[in-house]
């Protein structure tokens, strides 16, 4: 696992091995969500609160860096 930002007690993370689609996870004690990259749908799970929302707002502005950990820890499937 690939923390690449944490808010309090809500991490961004790209795991390695993973399936597709391309995606990454926003986790907290309180709820999970997978996002898709490429548009950063919710695919799975739910974002709550505030931190939530600063963490996806985080993926937003820095897609770039989500985006090199999947292709660092996912070669098989690149973006």
């Amino acid at each position: 696992m690939a923390k690449l930002h944490t808010i309090g007690k809500t991490i961004v993370t790209v795991y390695a091995n993973d399936h597709l689609p391309p995606h990454f996870h926003i986790l907290n004690p309180d709820f999970e969500a997978l996002v898709e990259i490429r548009t950063l749908t919710i695919l799975r799970g739910e974002i709550d609160g505030s931190s939530g929302r600063e963490a996806l707002e985080w993926a937003k502005d820095n897609i770039s860096v989500i985006r090199d950990e999947w292709n660092r820890v996912n070669p098989r499937w690149p973006l």
